[in-house]
C-alpha cells in the first residue's frame, strides 16, 4: 500500500483520467459506491444521515454516497455549504444525478443554518473539503468544522478529515474531529503524523480503480504491510548451517547497563541470527552470560566500567554488527565507536549510545561503503539534526529522507508509526506495536532483530521494514495472548517472535 502526498495524489489522477482513460465521472462513481460500502456497516437503518458536501471531488463523492444510501431507503439528506456556482465539472455531474433520483440539496452559507439541519442528526458524512486545502480553513468553514465537532453525532469524513492537511509541515489548522475516516485508494502523510492521525480517527481504504502502475510511477512511500512480510522473508534451506544466516556482533553494556546488549544478542538468535558474539567487557559479560547461553563473547577493554578503544576486534569474522546498546555516553567510548565505523567492512546499525557518540562525526558515515542502519528515537534524531522534538515531529518525512540521503544511512525513525528511510529515496512505515512498547529495552531488542534479518539474504531496506514489523507483531501478540500494554516487557517481546513465526507456518 501506497502512502501518498497531496500532489502525488493529483498526479496519479491526472495520470489515470489523461492517460489511462478513465473517466473522472466514473472514478467518482466509483468512490462514492465504496465509501457507500463501507459506510453502511457504520451505520443504523434508522439513522438520520446528513452528508455535509462542499466544492470539488470531495463533494462529489459526497453526492454519489448520498444518493447511493438514499436509493437503498436510508433517511439521508444532504447539505451544501458552498454556493451553486462552486459545484462544477464531474461534481456538478453527480449533483444533477442525485436530484433527478429524488434527493434534496439543502445550501447553507453559515454555521448558524448549518446547526439547524444538523439538529437530530445521528450520523454526519463530512464530504466538504479533500487534499486541496492548504492553510487554515477560513470562515465560515472554521465555524462550520468547530460546530460540527460539538454535535453528538458520529461522524464519517470522506478521503480525508475537512480542513486537516494531507501533508507535513503545518501546525496551524481546523479539522473535523472523525469517528471514522474512508480513505480513497492510498492514506496521506498526515494519517501517519503525531499531531494530525488522531483527526482521521478509524480509517480504512478503498479502492476506486486506479492503476498500480500510476502509484509505482510517482511514489516511493509505502505501508509495511503483513503481506510484505510473509513474502519477503527467506525460506530456511533443508541443509542450512549455522553459518548461513549471519555471523553477528553486538557491541555494548557497561557496569550500569549490563542489560541492554544481552537482550540484542538474544533478540538476534531468536530472530533467526545464526551465530551471535557479544562485544563486551569481561565484568558485564559475567552478567549477563546466564541470560542468553548460545551467544559468545569478544572480550572488550574497559575503564571504570565503561569500555574503550584498546581491543583488536576481528571485524572480517562477522557478516553484520551492531552498536551502542547500553554503552554509555564516557568521552572514552567514543573512539571505540568512531573506529568501529570506520573499519567494520559489513552492514552496521548504530543505535542508543552509539547515536550519541557520533554526533560530531558524522561525516564518517559518508565513507563507509558497505551499509549503515540508524535506529534514532525522536529525541536522538532531534539531537542529530539540531532541532527541537517538535520540529522534528510535524516534518519527520523530509527530515528522514534529507538526512538519509546526506549521509548515506538507512534511517529507523522510532515511534508509533516508525518511518524507514533508504538513502536511495525509498521509505516505509510500520504500523504494527502497541503502547506497551514504550518501556525501556524495547529498542533494544529491535536493534537485535534488525541485526539479524540483515544477515538473512534480503535487500537491506527490505530487512529493516521486516524487522520492524516483527518487533512490533510480537507485542501485540503478546498483548492479545498472554500481556497488557501495562506489564510488557522488552523480554516479552523476545518471546513473542516465535509466536509470529508460527503464526505465518515459517520453517
Amino acid at each position: 500500500m501506497f502512502i501518498v502526498t497531496a500532489k502525488e495524489m493529483y498526479d496519479i489522477d491526472h495520470y489515470t483520467i489523461s492517460e489511462i482513460g478513465l473517466e473522472g465521472k466514473l472514478l467518482m462513481e466509483n468512490a462514492g459506491r465504496a465509501i457507500y460500502e463501507k459506510v453502511v456497516r457504520k451505520v443504523g437503518e434508522k439513522d438520520r444521515i446528513k452528508v455535509i458536501v462542499g466544492s470539488g471531488n470531495n463533494g462529489g463523492d459526497g453526492f454519489v454516497i448520498a444518493r447511493t444510501l438514499q436509493n437503498n431507503q436510508y433517511h439521508v439528506s444532504v447539505v451544501q455549504v458552498v454556493p451553486d456556482e462552486k459545484i462544477k465539472g464531474d461534481a456538478l455531474v453527480h449533483k444533477q444525478i442525485y436530484i433527478k433520483f429524488g434527493g434534496k440539496v439543502n445550501t447553507v452559507s453559515n454555521h448558524a443554518d448549518l446547526s439547524k439541519h444538523l439538529a437530530d442528526t445521528d450520523v454526519i458524512i463530512d464530504a466538504m473539503f479533500g487534499i486541496g486545502i492548504t492553510g487554515k480553513l477560513r470562515e465560515p468553514f472554521a465555524t462550520m468544522v468547530s460546530m460540527i465537532n460539538n454535535i453528538e453525532a458520529y461522524v464519517i469524513s470522506v478521503d480525508i478529515p475537512s480542513g486537516l492537511p494531507a501533508d507535513e509541515g503545518l501546525k496551524d489548522f481546523v479539522s473535523v474531529q472523525a469517528d471514522y475516516t474512508v480513505v480513497i485508494e492510498a492514506p496521506k502523510i498526515s494519517a501517519f503524523l503525531q499531531h494530525t492521525s488522531s483527526y482521521y480517527g478509524e480509517w480504512e481504504v478503498v479502492t476506486i480503480g486506479i492503476p498500480l502502475q500510476a502509484f509505482q510511477t510517482n511514489v516511493r512511500r509505502v505501508l509495511s504491510t503483513e503481506r510484505a512480510f510473509v513474502e519477503s522473508l527467506p525460506k530456511r534451506k533443508p541443509f542450512a548451517h549455522k553459518g548461513n544466516h549471519g555471523r553477528g556482533l553486538v557491541v555494548g553494556g557497561n557496569s550500569e547497563m549490563p542489560g541492554a546488549v544481552g537482550m540484542s544478542a538474544k533478540a538476534a538468535l531468536r530472530a533467526g541470527a545464526g551465530l551471535i558474539s557479544i562485544g563486551t567487557s569481561k565484568d558485564v559479560a559475567s552478567i549477563i552470560a546466564s541470560q542468553c547461553f548460545e551467544a559468545t563473547f569478544q572480550f572488550l577493554a574497559e575503564t571504570n566500567g565503561f569500555l574503550t578503544d584498546e581491543t583488536e576486534i576481528p571485524f572480517h569474522n562477522f557478516d553484520a554488527i551492531a552498536i551502542g546498546v547500553g554503552l554509555g555516553r564516557e568521552p572514552q567510548t567514543r573512539k571505540l565507536v568512531k573506529r568501529i565505523v570506520h573499519d567494520a567492512q559489513c552492514p552496521l546499525i548504530i543505535d542508543a549510545d552509539g547515536l550519541y557518540h557520533i554526533k560530531n562525526e558524522l561525516s564518517v558515515l559518508k565513507q563507509r561503503t558497505k551499509p549503515t542502519i540508524l535506529t534514532p528515537h525522536p529525541g536522538e534524531m532531534a539531537r542529530l539534526l539540531d532541532i527541537t522534538v517538535s520540529d522534528l515531529l510535524v516534518n519527520p518525512f523530509r527530515y528522514s529522507l534529507e538526512f538519509a540521503r546526506e549521509y548515506n544511512v538507512f534511517l529507523v525513525l522510532k515511534g508509533k508509526y516508525t518511518i524507514i528511510t533508504a538513502p536511495t529515496k525509498e521509505q516505509a512505515v510500520n504500523i504494527t506495536g502497541n503502547p506497551g512498547l514504550a518501556k525501556g529495552g524495547s529498542g533494544d531488542v529491535l536493534t537485535g532483530i534488525s541485526l539479524a534479518m540483515v544477515m538473512q539474504g534480503q535487500p537491506v531496506f527490505r530487512a529493516i521494514c521486516n524487522a520492524c514489523y516483527l518487533h512490533g507483531r510480537s507485542a501485540d501478540l503478546q498483548v492479545n495472548d498472554s500481556n497488557s500494554e501495562r506489564d510488557l516487557m522488552a523480554t516479552d517481546v523476545i518471546d513473542g517472535i516465535s509466536k509470529v513465526y508460527r503464526t505465518y507456518t515459517f520453517r
